[in-house]
């Protein structure tokens, strides 16, 4: 079950639906069993918590409430559409409830579950239908293109896109037994984001995974609370570059155009050891797919995905540089006024270092210390995950 936070919540409680974004916000996790009648208590003390809560999202002036599957949970009935059904019945002793759900079924199945007043697809965000085998156009920018499916059976009701910035996730059998990533290169979060804004007549709410899901490293929001034993790959590792990048883009979603530029800014990420590197001691070992972060031929020349992505934001004509250390060559570009998505390739004991330069003025500036990032050579574990900055 998914609860929101942020100010989108407050904007949000209208009379009428309107074009939200809403970031979903992890708590402590709590598995629902289910199985019998009384296991929807579970629920219902939950949505008693928040239901009359100031900052609780209302979606038509009802309660938004979701769930990350729950497609086996029948509590008791004879079918997902009784089950559901009935536990709508229980919620709305509380207050009226909007059920978005991300039951992961066929959605041929959605005309006959009309408990549910729309569809959240949680996986839309992310190409996971990449495999080893994937022809290389295909992981090259890959498609993102399920959402018109689940669009075309819900005749009408509520859709609830995704979008998210990464996914890596590094648990052994002991624990959650969870260790792959999807293939969050090309710029997946600004490309999804550019996707979704064109399609915005067919998409009634974005929910953006994750504000601090910190295990699966699609965070937007600041490192802070209780961790999930996921310590190894985020601590050091922020993503509030990406929680600001977000603006330019939550805003052109809901207001239909895109905001002016008005200032210069770079955006910054990369992860801390190239991808092929040995770790010194990992006993759960690479991540499955890792193979997919792979080379690919740009403007003639080979560079591999072990890189670092930009978003530069300029609001006139200039040149944008790019290095990684300082004794090997870097990259400019010259760009107009706008959104530009560049990359440059990572160096094993370099960092990362950006400008936008106009005349001979150094006008945005983004490099984090050594400190704060350097490109291992050999890492005490498997990580890729990915740091984030921006410039002031």
């Amino acid at each position: 079950m998914s609860s929101t936070a942020g100010t989108a919540m407050q904007a949000s409680q209208t009379p009428k639906p309107a074009k939200l974004v809403v970031a979903q916000f992890s708590s402590v996790g709590r598995s629902i069993r289910g199985a019998c009648r009384d296991d929807v208590r579970v629920l219902q003390d939950y949505v008693a918590a928040f239901a009359h809560h100031p900052l609780q999202l209302l979606y038509g002036g009802k309660v938004l409430v979701s769930t990350f599957a729950g497609q086996d949970c029948f509590f008791g009935q004879a079918a997902l559409q009784e089950a559901w059904r009935f536990v709508k019945s229980v919620l709305e002793e509380i207050a009226p409830v909007y059920l978005v759900p991300s039951f992961f079924i066929n959605p041929e199945r959605y005309p006959s579950i009309t408990a549910m007043n729309g569809y959240f697809n949680w996986n839309g965000s992310w190409p996971i239908h990449l495999a080893l085998d994937s022809p290389r156009q295909d992981i090259e920018h890959a498609q993102l293109d399920t959402d018109r499916h689940h669009i075309h059976h819900l005749g009408g009701r509520t859709f609830m896109a995704a979008v998210s910035p990464w996914f890596f996730t590094h648990y052994g059998p002991e624990s959650w037994n969870k260790n792959w990533l999807y293939r969050g290169d090309d710029w997946l979060y600004v490309r999804r984001w550019e996707q979704l804004i064109a399609m915005r007549d067919q998409v009634d709410i974005v929910q953006i995974i994750s504000w601090n899901d910190y295990g699966e490293s699609h965070y937007i929001g600041p490192i802070k609370g209780a961790q999930p034993h996921s310590h190894a790959w985020v601590d050091g590792f922020p993503h509030t570059a990406w929680l600001a990048l977000t603006h330019h883009f939550a805003r052109a979603f809901k207001e239909g155009a895109y905001p002016q530029i008005a200032r210069d800014r770079i955006y910054m990420w990369a992860r801390p050891h190239m991808k092929d590197a040995d770790a010194v001691d990992d006993p759960i070992g690479r991540p499955d797919r890792w193979q997919l972060v792979r080379a690919r031929k740009l403007m003639h020349e080979w560079q591999t995905d072990d890189a670092i992505g930009l978003v530069v934001f300029t609001t006139g004509p200039a040149r944008v540089r790019v290095w990684a250390r300082d004794d090997v060559p870097g990259r400019t570009w010259t760009v107009g006024r706008g959104v530009h998505k560049l990359s440059h390739s990572m160096v094993p004991g370099g960092g990362m270092r950006a400008q936008v330069i106009r005349g001979d003025v150094v006008v945005a500036e983004c490099a984090p210390s050594v400190e704060e990032f350097v490109v291992q050579e050999r890492p005490q574990t498997y990580n890729f995950n990915v740091f984030t900055a921006m410039s002031p």
